[in-house]
């Protein structure tokens, strides 16, 4: 049974919690911190975006369609459905000579509720474009048009993308293909399981580049590069991801994934993390998360402030009267050290 990492207080009395898994590896990917069993099998969900794009920019998307690190950014991302997250998406598929008919992720109002009650008030009925993974779909369709291959089909797993993505997939996980077990994500995309261990391993990779190729080596860079300078574009407001690298995008950046995944790149260290919480709620991987944020000793207290919410808060009843708290465990990352 893997360990407790979040509990819920009412009135300083433990009535819930959360366990789970944190695996975090260094250059050499060797674990240097550990809690729960880091070789359990989960899928990394949208936290696999990230190696998703990873084809497009490697055999020269950006230099045939003129993609910015805004739009990259936004292939990444979970987005809101925000304005501007719309206008980079119909950007995107406007270069690649397609438009939002073309996406397949399936409908969904905007994770932004703001933006959900302006579709309602006009009567207005959600699109794929307001799928929080429209900027995937938008950069696979854009692999397509690379690769100049059938768009029609491009979520079915035998398809030329998907099984280029899944090569991808196999050498940054440093885990064999034929281990994964191939599942649909939320938005119909094939997705793969793969060990805890591995999914940190390839955030690791990310930054630990100094054995690839030079194309790889780059197409690494750009998504680092793009996360960090246009975090807004990777999930939107009141988002853990952008509100974090808007503060620690020079040093660390994460996604998040369904069902309770959370992974991050230590840059400098070239360090790598998973966090899997068992229940597959969503709140919880941020508070862990935000807890090894602190934990590294990288930002001075006083710049972490904004971000001191995610860790510990206050629950709240419909009277808006503070009925408990979350935190994460007493002695989370206790003797964690970067050297």
């Amino acid at each position: 049974m893997n360990p407790i990492l979040v509990e819920v207080y009412r009135n300083k009395v433990l009535e819930s919690f959360h366990r789970g898994v944190i695996c975090i590896v260094d250059r050499e990917g060797k674990v240097i911190y550990s809690e729960g069993d880091v070789q359990q099998i989960c899928y990394p969900r949208s936290a696999m975006k990230l190696i998703q794009v990873m084809p497009l920019l490697e055999l020269g998307g950006i230099e045939r369609f003129g993609f910015t690190l805004e739009e990259i950014a936004v292939m990444c991302g979970s987005h809101n459905a925000e304005p501007e997250h719309l206008r980079v998406v119909n950007s995107i598929l406007q270069k690649i000579g397609l438009d939002k008919e073309n996406l397949k992720c399936g409908s969904q109002y905007p994770t932004s509720k703001k933006d959900a009650d302006e579709l309602i008030r006009k009567s207005e009925k959600p699109h794929h474009i307001h799928n929080n993974c429209s900027g995937k779909h938008a950069g696979m369709l854009a692999l397509c048009k690379l690769l100049n291959v059938e768009i029609d089909d491009y979520l079915n797993p035998s398809h030329p993308i998907q099984t280029l993505i899944l090569q991808y997939v196999e050498e940054m996980y440093e885990y064999p293909k034929d281990k994964m077990v191939t599942a649909l994500d939320g938005c119909s995309a094939p997705i793969y399981s793969i060990p805890i261990y591995n999914q940190a391993l390839a955030f690791k990779n990310l930054t630990a580049t100094a054995f690839y190729t030079q194309e790889r080596k780059l197409a690494c860079k750009t998504i680092v590069e793009a996360m960090s300078t246009y975090p807004f574009m990777v999930a939107g407001s009141k988002r853990y991801c952008s509100d974090m690298m808007k503060i620690c995008g020079s040093r660390i950046i994460g996604k998040t994934g369904a069902e309770g995944v959370f992974c991050m790149s230590l840059l400098q260290e070239q360090m790598g993390v998973c966090i899997k919480i068992d229940d597959g709620k969503m709140l919880p991987q941020y508070n862990v998360a935000q807890a090894l944020v602190e934990a590294t000793g990288i930002f001075d207290k006083e710049i972490l402030l904004p971000l001191q919410s995610y860790k510990q808060s206050d629950l709240n009843n419909f009277n808006k009267r503070t009925t408990g708290e979350i935190k994460v465990r007493d002695g989370l990352f206790e003797g964690l050290t970067l050297k």
